[in-house]
């Protein structure tokens, strides 16, 4: 399952990890957008200073379900 961790810098927000089986992520016009089925989810802007890091699954753990 797609999952991407945001963190902000120090003192700019909460980090936050969303998952979510179609999760796409984009960039348009200085946002980073995350996106599922429905639309957009959430938009970071590219001058916040978060970091955008894909969490894929350990291949040599068994997932959970």
């Amino acid at each position: 399952m797609p999952a991407y961790l945001v963190i902000h810098p120090k003192g700019k927000g909460e980090d936050v990890l969303v998952e979510d089986p179609d999760l796409a992520l984009s960039f348009d016009h200085g946002w980073a957008v995350l996106s599922d089925q429905d639309g957009p989810c959430m938009a970071i802007p590219a001058d916040s200073g978060a970091t955008i890091t894909r969490i894929d699954p350990d291949e040599d753990q068994p997932t959970q379900e």
